[in-house]
């Protein structure tokens, strides 16, 4: 029965060291991850311990420059470290991505001292980060945003709440877009805030349908006093800088969602070669072959569409419109194929014996963070046929 095991991903990647890296994360992922995320996601519990040791591996800043404790990696490797951690356990994949895009801001748009001093600890210190721009009232309206900074002299005061943050209450620092100007987008600015300042605080974590295990929770700025040598960027630039953050991070959900779907269709593989019913594994009956034979399609054009999109980032090309349609395609694609993991598993997948049904859970949150799929959709059109008429 070997040979009709799972086969493992064929990735092309571009050097040996990249290689290096992939098998690094592979061993990690089997022997760290893996073993305990079904019961540490039913406990609700945060591995903070792995994500140290990821920091101490030089996996939580892959993207970024050697100089400041990353690992020079271009976007093609790194989303692929991402899609398989995710596969392991989707806390896992999608906290590196959301601490990587935390970081974005001051690594892309800090000065050369405000990279220096903080970087090193943000990219392989041992801290974990936070991206705070949804708020109660303001979710795929961004621009609209009403958590404030008063400058006063030196020092800027923040007032607000900020919600559907990742790590909400148990990040190291926390990235941070408030209004310091006028209404819409030209009036918000970027700060980097240490989740020690007087004032911050994180509430209860939001009870969700799945992802139990990584923390999702408000987190309150009352009288939050930041130097203005935190400030990322100019005055009333942090809008853009938030979108540019987030068109990859995008690319982050993306190779995150093709992790989840990957992990889905190996375990009903696995299941499909193993069940035997009329005398045979069900594996051999059309029905389910074609069904699989679909899932293992839409994954593999899901992991060309991130990667193309990768590639032209790493290229210094535009990517935004490829950012959207991978974030769109691959978590719809995450969605369908660990629902038709279910289906497989029969009345198995339906129970907690089995992954199927958490994988099924943990798809439908990609679908919705980052910009919901029908936000994408917007920006994709906007880019084929122009903004709308208004």
């Amino acid at each position: 029965m070997s040979d009709r095991a799972p086969q493992p991903v064929e990735r092309q990647l571009p050097t040996e060291e990249a290689r290096d890296l992939l098998a690094l994360v592979r061993e990690i992922a089997q022997r760290e991850i893996a073993p305990k995320a079904a019961e540490e996601e039913d406990a609700g519990r945060f591995p903070r311990e792995v994500f140290t040791l990821l920091s101490a591996s030089g996996l939580l800043g892959l993207p970024y420059p050697a100089e400041y404790g990353g690992g020079d990696q271009p976007y093609e490797v790194y989303l692929q470290v991402l899609e398989e951690l995710a596969a392991a356990r989707l806390t896992v994949g999608l906290g590196v991505s959301v601490h990587t895009l935390a970081s974005y801001a001051l690594a892309t748009y800090g000065s050369k001292q405000q990279q220096v001093e903080h970087l090193p600890a943000m990219l392989s210190g041992g801290l974990l980060g936070a991206y705070c721009l949804s708020e109660p009232s303001s979710g795929s309206d961004a621009a609209s945003l009403r958590t404030k900074a008063v400058r006063e002299g030196d020092t800027w005061v923040i007032d607000g709440s900020k919600a559907w943050i990742t790590h909400g209450g148990i990040a190291d620092f926390y990235t941070v877009m408030a209004r310091t100007g006028e209404d819409g987008p030209r009036g918000i600015t970027a700060f980097l805030v240490p989740a020690d300042a007087p004032g911050l605080s994180g509430a209860a974590p939001e009870r969700k349908m799945g992802l139990k295990g990584s923390p999702t929770a408000q987190v309150h700025f009352d009288g939050v006093r930041v130097p203005d040598g935190r400030r990322i960027g100019e005055e009333g630039q942090g809008f853009s800088i938030a979108l540019s953050a987030l068109d990859s991070g995008r690319l982050g959900i993306a190779a995150c969602a093709v992790g989840l779907a990957q992990a889905a269709l190996d375990e009903a593989v696995r299941y499909a070669i193993e069940r035997r019913q009329f005398g045979r594994p069900i594996a051999d009956f059309q029905g389910l072959r074609f069904m699989l034979a679909d899932m293992a399609t839409q994954i593999e054009a899901g992991r060309a569409l991130y990667l193309a999109a990768a590639r032209l980032r790493d290229a210094g090309r535009p990517f935004a419109k490829q950012a959207a349609m991978a974030k769109l395609h691959c978590t719809d694609t995450a969605m369908k194929v660990t629902t038709d993991a279910v289906q497989i598993l029969g009345g198995y997948g339906y129970t907690a014996d089995f992954p199927a049904e958490r994988y099924m859970r943990e798809a439908k949150v990609l679908q919705i963070v980052e910009g919901t799929n029908q936000i994408q959709r917007m920006v994709i059109a906007r880019h084929v046929a122009g903004p709308e008429d208004r």
